[in-house]
């Protein structure tokens, strides 16, 4: 004999409580992850969930059949909960290790394809070389700032205020009083003489800006590089040897010649214009204008005057120095028709570097 309770017997109850233990055991264990976790103690312990269902139907009990029944509901609900709690903690537990392990075991040369990938600007790749071709010879790699002073950038370099040198630079002058954009790197070369004694030799590439009419071969900001040398006993000599030594090495050929033309530049005497032969031709071509030569690399001993205001003494030291456009080079090494490309952003012509 059992009593009924609504539509459902006493013993009915009891097996749905011992049917919803024994499902929740089954998928307590599949579960693999905090998510299908969750799913699991709503399906239970939910508001609309096996065990709160069951718990509805207390009230419908009599007081001996709910002393019989609830402590096997609220076993039930505690073993419940105390598994779900449980898993939770275990799996946080895996889900961090499994984190740490992958970072620990992380390859840094692993590859992945369908990526978009950069590289160095033009600029810098021939930069780059030619730092790496005067460290070889010994010469040491210096910077300086691209707002100079009147001082460093004409008056020290024999350019005084009245000299007619100056309206060739087409000079980009700040609204503060003496200061400008540097016109060359030479200024570098002063500053350079103020804190270091001889001997030393560097170079010094950077960026210059003058105030011109952009078209294909001028812009208004473009890349120099000044070179010098100061010891006892230097001579041109010594310039030329440096001058052939690097062309060489940069354009990759040892048939290169080069020629010596006179030249003036107010911070060298004397001053000379050295050109290479063009590399592209033997006869003429529209890169050297059908000469077969091209002026690359003017400089001279450096003016007494200028070593007087680096503060070295010209009766017992001497040097040369040398300044030549990167960007020039660059156009010609690499045949690019047009200074406005370097800087233009075009991802068709950065491309092929």
């Amino acid at each position: 004999m059992f009593v009924m309770v609504g539509r459902r017997s006493m013993s009915s109850l009891k097996r749905e409580v011992e049917q919803a233990q024994e499902e929740f055991s089954q998928r307590i264990d599949r579960v693999t992850s905090v998510k299908d976790l969750e799913v699991v103690r709503i399906d239970f312990l939910g508001r609309q969930g096996k065990i709160s269902t069951l718990f509805k139907q207390i009230k419908t009990l009599s007081v001996d059949e709910k002393k019989e029944l609830v402590p096997l509901l609220n076993n039930l609900k505690n073993i419940s909960e105390d598994l779900i709690k449980k898993s939770k903690d275990r799996l946080v537990q895996q889900q961090a290790h499994a984190v740490q392990l992958k970072q620990k075991n992380f390859d840094v040369t692993a590859g992945q394809t369908g990526l978009l990938k950069g590289h160095s600007h033009l600029y810098s790749q021939f930069i780059e070389e030619i730092e790496n071709i005067f460290i070889s010879m010994g010469y040491d790699v210096l910077d300086g700032p691209y707002v100079e002073t009147d001082y460093y950038n004409f008056t020290a370099l024999n350019i005084p205020q009245d000299h007619p040198a100056r309206d060739m630079y087409d000079t980009f002058w700040l609204n503060k009083k003496n200061l400008l954009l540097r016109t060359h790197t030479s200024p570098v070369q002063v500053r350079t003489m103020e804190h270091c004694k001889p001997p030393f030799a560097a170079v010094v590439p950077g960026f210059t800006f003058r105030h011109e009419a952009t078209d294909a071969t001028h812009d208004t900001m473009f890349a120099q590089c000044e070179g010098f040398v100061i010891d006892k006993n230097i001579t041109l000599s010594h310039l030329f040897a440096t001058a052939q030594t690097f062309l060489k090495t940069l354009f990759k050929t040892d048939d290169l010649d080069i020629r010596i033309r006179p030249g003036f530049f107010p911070f060298v005497e004397p001053g000379v214009e050295i050109d290479m032969r063009c590399p592209f031709c033997k006869s003429g071509c529209s890169v050297c204008k059908k000469t077969t030569w091209l002026e690359v690399f003017p400089g001279g001993l450096i003016h007494p005057n200028v070593l007087r205001a680096g503060g070295i003494d010209p009766e017992e030291y001497s040097g040369f120095a040398f300044g030549f456009g990167l960007t020039r080079l660059a156009m010609l090494k690499y045949k690019v028709n047009d200074i406005r490309l370097f800087l233009s952003g075009k991802l068709k012509f950065l491309e092929q570097f």
